[in-house]
């Protein structure tokens, strides 16, 4: 116990050292395996949901790779807890930057062991997404790649839909980083195989976000990734590729008759709300909001004794001889 409360360190020098003496520890004392997990555990829930403070928490991770990497098949359930209890909810925390890499690492560990656990990593992932914080979003895609890398076919298909959504909004990002990240995606042989085999589904999610950014997009650089992830699209599939495109257009084709009678709609209410005999007789006797000051009470001795009232300005002599 007093060991891992060192890993809290500011020390990096004395940090290294704990690891590779905890490490031995480990791998010497099999009893003592569950309960250095334990307070591993306990070390990150305080972390997490209190103190949002540590600094050994890379090196723990760090150490928890290679036991992971160790876990025997099939996993148990307690190790499927810690994953999903545990190194999940690490990415809600602020400092993730400081110890993303070996987080992304023991996920993916993990899903190298069990591909079943691939929808419920997937989906916590999307739930913890940063909403306004891109440099945080740019270490997500990172993570999701990786993710992509070793995940099932049978597997993909399960959070394709959810998981493309999600792109479609990075690639939408203002920030062009973000932008820019997201469609790197599509220079992945084995995303683009994903892709292809699921394009039906995929394509008409993406291709909205991709056309108008192809337009819109203020970096000249996310133009050329975006042109070329369109151009593998329609190789793909050339008449899926034509139908999105005419449901593109016959969708804005809709918004803008929508807007027009909307537009329309206003200008009626307007006509209308001007051709009440009640709105004229309100303009005719041209009631003001606010009192004007010549309508305020006066009282006529307060005037008489203003009027009579001579400025001591008025009494004084000027140099000049007056």
């Amino acid at each position: 116990m007093q060991l891992l409360e060192l890993f809290d360190s500011e020390d990096p020098r004395e940090r290294d050292f704990l690891k590779t003496t905890l490490h031995r520890i480990y791998g010497k004392f099999l009893g003592l395996r569950a309960y250095i997990r334990k307070q591993i555990n306990n070390i990150f829930y305080r972390f997490i949901y209190e103190t949002e403070h540590h600094n050994g928490i890379a090196e723990l991770l760090e150490i928890l790779g290679s036991i992971i990497n160790g876990f025997a098949l099939p996993l148990k359930e307690e190790h499927k807890i810690f994953l999903l209890k545990v190194l999940l909810p690490l990415h809600k925390v602020k400092s993730l930057s400081v110890y993303h890499p070996q987080l992304a690492y023991c996920v993916v560990q993990f899903l190298e062991k069990d591909s079943t656990l691939t929808e419920p990593v997937v989906m916590a992932l999307l739930k913890y997404w940063p909403k306004t914080h891109s440099p945080k979003e740019v270490m997500f895609l990172n993570e999701l790649e990786e993710i992509l890398d070793v995940i099932e076919p049978s597997e993909f298909v399960k959070v394709m839909e959810p998981l493309f959504r999600q792109l479609a909004k990075c690639v939408s990002s203002p920030h062009f980083q973000v932008a820019e990240r997201a469609l790197y995606y599509w220079n992945n042989e084995y995303i683009m195989s994903l892709i292809s085999d699921n394009a039906a589904k995929i394509l008409p999610i993406m291709f909205p976000a991709l056309y108008r950014n192809s337009k819109t997009h203020w970096n000249k650089t996310i133009h050329g990734l975006i042109y070329n992830a369109l151009k593998l699209f329609m190789e793909m599939n050339q008449k899926l590729f034509d139908d999105c495109t005419q449901q593109f257009r016959a969708e804005k084709n809709k918004e803008k008759a929508k807007s027009k009678e909307r537009e329309e709609a206003w200008i009626k209410i307007e006509n209308l709300a001007k051709s009440n005999p009640q709105l004229q007789r309100d303009q005719r006797k041209e009631r003001p909001l606010v009192r004007r000051k010549s309508e305020l009470p006066q009282d006529i001795y307060t005037v008489k004794a203003l009027e009579s009232h001579r400025r001591a300005e008025d009494m004084l002599t000027t140099h000049d001889g007056h």
